[in-house]
């Protein structure tokens, strides 16, 4: 199963790449969300091997995943694999500069089962696509409206407002 979606963000791709590169902030909210994060890897700073544990609970059951970075290009790409339970998934972020303060975030999930047991989830997940598809998307549109913000707040300091 596949989603995909495209964003514009009144942002430089550079300001866009290190708040999508902020991975401590990410393993923040998702300890607030209620998941353990633990950072399995040593390296000091963001590149291709970093590896995340993290156990969430979905459908009622708790879940483990592995998360690691399989590319690591900036300004532009970002690449992860995760499994868990059966179900291998690849997540890409691809930041393309439109303008000078204009950056397009793609964005572009594959989950793919491994297992029967996977396979009759991802199945059942398939009824509700449309769902999700919306939820994927109003997802990366109100993360482009928190960049932009972020982008505005950070000018407005720099001007010393």
């Amino acid at each position: 199963m596949r989603f995909t979606t495209k964003e514009d963000i009144r942002a430089p791709a550079d300001f866009v790449f290190g708040q999508l590169s902020d991975f401590g902030a990410f393993e923040q909210a998702a300890r607030q969300r209620g998941a353990e994060v633990l950072r399995l890897d040593r390296l000091e700073r963001p590149t291709v091997g970093q590896l995340w544990e993290a156990r969430i609970v979905l459908r009622n059951r708790q879940r483990r995943l592995l998360i690691e970075m399989t590319d690591y290009s900036p300004p532009e790409l970002l690449h992860f694999s995760a499994t868990s339970d059966g179900i291998a998934a690849r997540f890409s972020v691809e930041l393309i500069a439109l303008a000078q303060d204009l950056t397009r975030l793609a964005l572009d999930l594959d989950i793919k089962p491994r297992t029967v047991a996977a396979r009759l989830a991802i199945q059942s997940a398939r009824l509700a696509k449309g769902t999700l598809k919306r939820r994927f998307k109003r997802r990366a549109r109100n993360y482009a409206f928190e960049l932009e913000d972020r982008f505005a707040a950070a000018a407005r300091d720099a001007r010393g407002q």
